[in-house]
């Protein structure tokens, strides 16, 4: 069929089964937004092209889809750059389309014109320009299939503006071979009976999950693992939700504000298999002294990340929906007992849990963050999306809030972006449209993409956002204190923003809450209004999260307050 090429890259998302794209217009992608009106084709039009990244990544993260955002060429392009490092870094799958300067003038510093291709290359899982409007279906399908097998991560094309309107006869390729690219599945059977021997023999076994058992959808395969084998079991800040809190000898987050038992016991086990997980600092902290009593054995999808920060006794390349499956296999083949032989390391965990517990002070005067925390998990009992962005309010969800199955906790890990948490809310409330979706904010964070409060009014987005406002950045804030003497260098925020009433203006319901004895009744309000609410939370300025390994400290050096 013949057509041209905005209208083909139409066609072939359809093919991809894409639901919705994320963009903002510009001058060398107005051919593609004429296909997009005329194929009437869904498309959320956000504030800011960072915005419409984030949002991608945040409908991929809650949903297990591809994300697609959309920009045009020079300033465009570069807007992604943020979003698409964020998804890179959390091997979030994303497909990037943007428009580049017609061909005849690449190259020559013309108007709105740069080497996206050579900028996004360290970002990117691979990435494409396209010259020549016959090449454009093959792209597309490359770029999906890559960016959603193996490991995923975002791909990006970057396509000349006079391919959108070059014309070509459509067809969409059903098959495809890709030189160099192995999609690695099946690993070696003969390392999973090395690590059951390893378990026949442990005495203080730990289970580590990352990021990786959600993005593998195998939560429902390791929570069988743990029921048949009885192994205690904690999580990286990427793996929260691939098993319940309520899970038995469920440890808690490890790391740097990780659980007192969570930490003590990475560092007394003598076996750790870690799965899907990175191994990066924030995890491991003084990488010499990380489960240093241990075999570690590593399952992960991608070989560059076997031995690259932490060395493996044992490892299993494979997908973990191969590996995960056949372990229990293998464990239920050799009808081995293994909870047996751990019931004194169960009792020293026990021990662990009970001596130092995630805790804050209980005050009348000021409300407390982990307070606001736990008051939500109790409401949602693990029914809602949780969206954060970045910084002290981060790390006390993880601490506080209560999950109980996957892709309900949505944030950036790697890169750590400050911006993050607005749009992607906006792309996860998008992607589940009856589900409720929350997002815990910080009073610095909020105003990094505050133009997407728009994006939320314009499409009357249930979003409920708890902005926790202490009026200083407060992680950086914390360090300064604890480590440079409490100079506060650039870290108190003194402006006089009204964030009720910028809400407001965007066309939010806004609200604030000062008094711990309103906490309850403003938030209950918050859940029976109507549409997009940002509810303004007063915290105090210096409350701390705790505990925490300082830098250069092994994980069973942990500090803590008072």
């Amino acid at each position: 069929m013949m057509m041209n090429g905005a209208r083909a890259l139409i066609e072939s998302l359809k093919n991809e089964n894409v639901e919705v794209v994320f963009g903002y217009p510009g001058g060398k992608i107005v051919s593609l937004y004429d296909a997009l009106y005329l194929a009437d084709f869904p498309h959320i039009l956000t504030r800011h092209e960072q915005g419409a990244a984030h949002a991608a990544d945040g409908y991929a993260r809650s949903t297990g889809k591809v994300g697609v955002c959309i920009a045009t060429s020079g300033p465009g392009a570069t807007n992604l750059v943020t979003g698409i490092a964020t998804a890179y870094m959390d091997s979030t799958p994303m497909v990037a389309i943007t428009g580049q300067a017609p061909t005849r003038l690449i190259g020559k510093d013309s108007f709105q014109e740069v080497d996206f291709r050579g900028i996004s290359t360290p970002i990117t899982k691979h990435n494409y320009l396209v010259k020549n409007v016959q090449d454009l279906p093959k792209v597309i399908k490359e770029a999906f299939f890559i960016a959603k097998t193996g490991r995923p991560g975002p791909v990006v094309i970057d396509i000349a503006a006079d391919v959108f309107d070059a014309a070509l006869d459509y067809r969409y390729p059903k098959q495809l071979e890709l030189r160099g690219y192995k999609q690695l599945f099946a690993g070696d059977v003969k390392v999973l009976r090395s690590v059951v021997e390893e378990l026949n023999h442990t005495k203080k076994p730990l289970l580590l999950l990352g990021g990786g058992v959600i993005i593998s959808d195998t939560s429902s395969e390791i929570r069988r693992f743990l029921n048949k084998t009885g192994i205690p079991v904690t999580s990286s800040l990427m793996g929260l939700g691939a098993v319940p809190f309520s899970q038995p000898l469920y440890l808690g987050m490890i790391g740097m504000h990780g659980s007192y038992a969570a930490n003590m016991a990475v560092s007394n086990c003598d076996l750790l298999l870690g799965i899907g997980v990175r191994f990066d600092d924030r995890v491991t902290s003084l990488v010499k002294e990380f489960a240093p009593k241990a075999k570690i054995v590593h399952f992960d999808i991608d070989p560059a990340e076997v031995n690259k920060n932490i060395r493996a006794d044992l490892h299993v390349i494979s997908d973990l929906k191969w590996s995960l499956p056949n372990l229990l296999a293998e464990i239920e083949d050799n009808e081995i007992n293994l909870s047996e032989q751990w019931r004194d390391w169960q009792a020293e965990l026990k021990q662990w849990q009970e001596f130092r517990p995630f805790s804050y002070e209980k005050r009348n005067d000021v409300i407390m963050p982990q307070q606001v925390i736990e008051t939500v998990s109790e409401k949602f009992r693990g029914e809602a999306i949780v969206v954060t962005d970045v910084g002290q309010h981060q790390m006390w969800v993880a601490q506080f809030y209560k999950f109980f199955q996957e892709r309900t906790f949505l944030t950036s890990g790697g890169l750590g972006t400050m911006g993050f948490g607005l749009p992607a809310a906006i792309g996860a409330q998008i992607g589940n449209p009856h589900k409720p979706v929350v997002l815990f904010a910080g009073d610095g964070g909020i105003m990094m993409n505050c133009q997407e409060m728009a994006t939320v009014a314009d499409l009357n987005l249930p979003l409920k956002i708890l902005v926790m406002n202490n009026g200083v950045l407060g992680m950086v804030a914390q360090w300064q204190r604890i480590f440079y003497g409490g100079r506060l260098s650039h870290t108190t925020l003194k402006g006089r923003t009204d964030l009720v009433k910028l809400a407001q203006a965007m066309g939010l319901t806004g609200l604030r809450v000062t008094d711990p004895q309103n906490l309850r009744g403003t938030l209950e309000k918050v859940w029976h209004t109507e549409g997009p609410v940002l509810v303004d939370i007063a915290i105090p300025a210096n409350e701390d999260v705790l505990p925490m390994v300082p830098a250069g400290a092994s994980l069973d050096q942990m500090i803590y307050g008072g």
